[in-house]
């Protein structure tokens, strides 16, 4: 009987096992590490450290952060997502000026960064984040008041009259295009104001700013005094009523292309597109919304290439909902408004997603 030939993984090429190795979580590579040399090196290589994703190990701390940066993270890295101690017992705040700055220098491919439950009040400034980034993105975090100040005053020395103050201008450098703001309870017009001086930022996403009002709104909102004009894809959710009309969206961004409306007060806000004549994509998320208001508000939009709706409860009377319900399907749940649509912007692709159709106009 012929021998039986066994293998092991030393047999298997790098790309092979590098692959397979892919499939890991960040905490596995690490364990995985401490095999042997091969895995060790194997498992240094920058192929699987392009994206980080530290948000599901519940343990990372500020000794983690620095092991990791020192023998993992490089110049392969491209996104990095972490988790902070905001909810935890604890607490306190883990991204240090020092782990910041190695990390800048490290990685200097960084384009995009995501926290979550982090507390960022002990950074004066976002200066102090990675100067490659391009993404930023902020879940439940807490901010200092001057996070998003281009030019921040930092403390340099104290006298006997109190202490002096420099201006920093290394902010300048930012090129941050992407900003999303999902749940940041300090987040307040100060911030927002703050934002107009971002020169390159293309595309911002605000949802539940509690703290934002009427006035800072108007005020980001062209032709207001610290209005965002560079922007070209603007998401908004969560909104109240009088947040959203306050948003000013009739005086018109000449730059928008793509604007998203989200959250139970959509329809102020749809009432003001009709000066939008540049928009281009549309997509309107978790809201309630009639026929007569789509188009009403979309109809006159006749460079709009793109419509979605994206889990919205369309309201309408009993009567007619009857009337319809042979020719509607879990595609097409509203047949009547797709084909006058159809009918208004003939240039326009109309997307229905886990869409539903209620009794009774709101």
């Amino acid at each position: 009987m012929a021998a039986v030939s066994t293998y092991t993984l030393d047999y298997f090429p790098e790309n092979i096992l590098i692959e397979i190795l892919s499939y890991l979580t960040v905490q596995e590579l690490v364990r995985n590490a401490r095999v042997c040399k091969r895995w060790k090196a194997l498992i240094k290589d920058q192929r699987l450290w392009r994206t980080v994703d530290l948000s599901k190990w519940k343990l990372v701390t500020s000794r983690v952060l620095w092991t990791l940066l020192r023998q993992y993270l490089g110049r392969g890295v491209c996104s990095l997502h972490l988790r902070g101690l905001l909810h935890s017992s604890r607490g306190g705040s883990f991204l240090s000026e020092s782990w910041l700055q190695t990390l800048s220098s490290k990685c200097p491919r960084l384009r995009r960064l995501i926290l979550t439950h982090a507390d960022l009040r002990g950074l004066h400034s976002c200066s102090l984040l990675p100067p490659s980034l391009q993404v930023l993105e902020l879940h439940s975090c807490e901010l200092s008041p001057s996070f998003f100040t281009r030019n921040p005053l930092k403390p340099v020395q104290a006298d006997r009259n109190g202490l002096e103050y420099k201006t920093q201008t290394s902010s300048s450098n930012c090129v941050i295009e992407t900003l999303v703001l999902d749940n940041v309870p300090s987040f307040t017009d100060q911030h927002l104001k703050s934002l107009s001086s971002w020169d390159r930022l293309r595309r911002l996403e605000l949802r539940d700013v509690l703290r934002v009002t009427v006035a800072g709104l108007k005020g980001c909102a062209p032709p207001g005094p610290h209005a965002l004009k560079h922007l070209t894809h603007l998401e908004l959710e969560g909104f109240s009523r009088q947040q959203m009309a306050a948003l000013g969206l009739a005086e018109g961004w000449a730059e928008l292309e793509r604007l998203t409306l989200g959250g139970r007060e959509v329809a102020p806000g749809l009432l003001c597109l009709n000066r939008l004549v540049g928009l281009r994509w549309l997509r309107l998320r978790a809201c309630r919304l009639t026929e007569t208001l789509v188009l009403r508000s979309c109809g006159t939009l006749k460079e709009l290439r793109t419509l979605e709706f994206l889990q919205v409860e369309f309201a309408m009377e009993a009567e007619r909902k009857d009337s319809e319900k042979d020719e509607r399907s879990e595609n097409d749940p509203m047949p009547g408004l797709r084909q006058a649509l159809s009918n208004l912007l003939p240039k326009c692709n109309l997307l229905f997603t886990q869409c539903s159709v209620i009794v009774g106009v709101d």
